[in-house]
């Protein structure tokens, strides 16, 4: 405490005033919470995709930033005026594009405690909530999704769960500990050359990406086919670990995949991790957004089988289970390797904790030191909501996209051109060329009623539509297919 109003006792120098005091942030939070709430709940006046030009943004606002400090209302002002423009809204109902990031109320919430603690849990001492908090929620999701106990934190191989930012570090993260374990402490210079990694050429680019930061020089992107549904045949898979094998390399990574971003697919899991495990390469199931169907019990049936004998399983809550982006979930049955490649140990970090061997640090389950408090808003969600009220909304975006695949598939203007599942629809106009199928689209975006991307299966352009948004009704989805079946007929958008 300070001798002097206004000054430091001993010095002379005068206290720094922040220019938003406590009661200051209780009205101004307010005030945000008011906006924030009348931006979700009038969302759908606005365009669903932005239409501005690269660039706009610097033509509206000041070459610098303010000298003095600015009100809530004039920021307020210029995010209506100058950013929302410029905002394709996630949000929105009629959102249909790429795959969801929703977010909710209670993950809303849990972030802005996060932000409030303000810490950075890198090591059990330096927050033992946020780790301990992360232990414990990533076992109770991985309960709710029915993954083997070897994925538990309370499991007897050592495995457990960790939130990563996103699936690409999922991904990233589980091929650095794949490698890790045949190198076994050795210079990835000296058997690096050697190591294979594998995956089907419907994996995400995130899988090329770990190639390159992890510096593996063989990735097999091997082929699927419509016949198999878009899913890899395991006797492709044998056969190119077999050959690779026998000009000296080293298979040791595999990445398996329960929902691919293009289509949906699946891959038979438990055929390819058997054969991955002859040839002594981890797998991995990258299931980034189809993960959280797992806690279906008909879709855990259907598409979630043989996960006892994968090394890595990820998934992204931040896509389908309503928490804030980001939150990627990543479990391994056995951290050695995950510890083994990411682990420094640099003694400074360990100040003032006596037993540091007997606590989890989560830094050496991730590439970045820091760490948000990240598990608060899944903490958040799983017990505002319940199991069950997930499963319910889970299940009602699986209802609405498979009534809408009975209305493509009785309109003789289009063709399925993938299984629908966890909510996707990939479909196409009928008899349309790449050029006119890519115009229409665009008419039907340009339109600022929904928005959808394309991806491309056996060479043809397909329009993907992927319901699944935290505010989607029945009647978002009527209206975008009475707009589709407009624009594909010559009607205006």
């Amino acid at each position: 405490m300070s001798d002097t109003p206004g000054t430091s006792a001993g010095t002379g120098a005068e206290d720094y005033e922040h220019p938003i005091s406590h009661e200051d942030f209780r009205q101004l939070g307010y005030k945000m919470i008011d906006a924030i709430v009348d931006y979700r709940s009038n969302i759908e006046k606005h365009p669903v995709r932005s239409e501005v030009a690269p660039g706009y943004l610097a033509e509206k606002l000041p070459e610098s930033a303010p000298t003095q400090p600015e009100g809530l209302d004039a920021i307020l002002s210029d995010v209506q005026t100058h950013i929302m423009p410029g905002i394709t809204h996630w949000q929105h109902p009629s959102f249909f594009s790429w795959y969801p990031a929703n977010s909710s109320y209670p993950a809303l919430l849990g972030d802005m405690l996060s932000s409030a603690l303000g810490v950075v849990g890198f090591a059990w001492i330096g927050s033992p909530a946020a780790t301990e908090l992360e232990t414990v929620t990533l076992d109770w999701l991985a309960r709710f999704l029915r993954l083997p106990n070897a994925f538990l934190s309370t499991g007897t191989t050592g495995g457990g769960g960790v939130i990563q930012g996103t699936a690409s570090e999922a991904a990233l993260v589980a091929l650095l500990a794949a490698r890790a374990r045949p190198l076994d402490g050795r210079d990835p210079g000296a058997d690096g050359p050697r190591l294979v990694a594998y995956t089907t050429d419907q994996a995400h680019s995130c899988v090329k990406k770990a190639c390159a930061v992890a510096g593996i020089q063989h990735l097999r992107l091997l082929p699927t086919s419509a016949e198999r549904g878009w899913a890899l045949d395991p006797a492709t898979l044998e056969a190119a670990m077999t050959a690779d094998e026998g000009h000296g390399l080293m298979p040791f990574f595999l990445t398996t995949l329960i929902g691919t971003t293009s289509s949906a697919a699946v891959d038979p899991v438990a055929e390819l991790a058997a054969v991955a495990r002859r040839h002594g390469a981890w797998v991995h199931v990258d299931a980034a957004y189809a993960g959280v169907f797992a806690c279906l019990p008909d879709q855990h049936d259907l598409y979630f089988q043989g996960l006892e004998g994968v090394d890595s399983f990820s998934t992204n809550p931040h896509k389908g289970m309503l928490v804030t982006f980001d939150c990627s979930a990543l479990w391994v049955q056995n951290s050695f390797w995950l510890r083994t490649a990411l682990s420094l140990e640099p003694q400074f970090q360990f100040a003032g904790l006596r037993h540091a061997a007997e606590h989890l640090d989560y830094k050496d389950w991730q590439v970045p030191l820091g760490r948000r408090f990240r598990a608060l808003k899944l903490w958040f969600v799983l017990r505002m909501y319940g199991t069950e009220r997930l499963q319910a909304y889970l299940r009602h975006h699986l209802d609405m996209a498979k009534a809408l695949a009975q209305l493509v598939e009785a309109d003789p203007a289009f063709d399925i051109i993938a299984t629908p599942r966890f909510g996707l629809v990939c479909f196409a106009p009928r008899g349309a060329s790449e050029e006119e199928s890519t115009a229409l689209l665009e008419r039907v975006n340009a339109s600022g009623r929904t928005f959808m991307v394309h991806t491309r299966l056996g060479g043809r352009h397909v329009w993907r539509l992927a319901v699944g948004g935290v505010h989607t009704q029945w009647r978002h989805v009527e209206e975008v297919w009475a707009l589709v079946q407009k624009v594909v007929g010559g009607g205006e958008a």
